[in-house]
């Protein structure tokens, strides 16, 4: 059996491609996918290719907000725990946790009513990771 990392139920993660840093993510074994909150999200098309753009502010106390734009990946249909279906679209990044980067499939939601900017899905954690939850941030990004 490979040995697997042991994260908490709240991780602090960088998402270097996007240049977003000390991300504080919750880990949600219940949800499929990841999700990054941003502020607002469209997607386009362009000469036949769809990308989603999301518009993310790197913290609270900024103005700034980044204008970040990928290849949709994928296009999916999610439930929630409310039994709300939503079409979501999917991209690929990097998440630096240990120190490591891993890729990651990512969606954009706005996540302005939740406590955690960001969530990390089973699609993400498995294979990789094990979750005890009587901890937090055992993946920070020490040097």
């Amino acid at each position: 059996m490979d040995s697997k990392k042991i994260i908490g139920r709240t991780e602090i993660i960088d998402l270097p491609e996007l240049g977003l840093y000390d991300i504080e993510a919750k880990i949600d074994t219940g949800a499929e996918t990841s999700v990054l909150h941003c502020e607002q999200m469209e997607v386009v098309n362009k000469k036949g290719h769809l990308y989603v753009i999301g518009h993310i502010r790197p913290n609270l106390e900024s103005e700034k907000v980044l204008k970040l734009t990928f290849p949709v990946h994928r296009e999916r249909t999610i439930k929630s725990s409310f039994g709300q279906s939503e079409i979501r679209y999917i991209f690929l990044t990097k998440i630096r946790m240990f120190n490591e980067l891993y890729d990651i499939k990512l969606s954009f939601r706005d996540r302005s009513s939740m406590s955690y900017p960001m969530l990390l899905g089973r699609n993400f954690i498995t294979r990789k990771f094990l979750v005890d939850v009587s901890k937090k941030n055992l993946a920070s990004n020490l040097i």
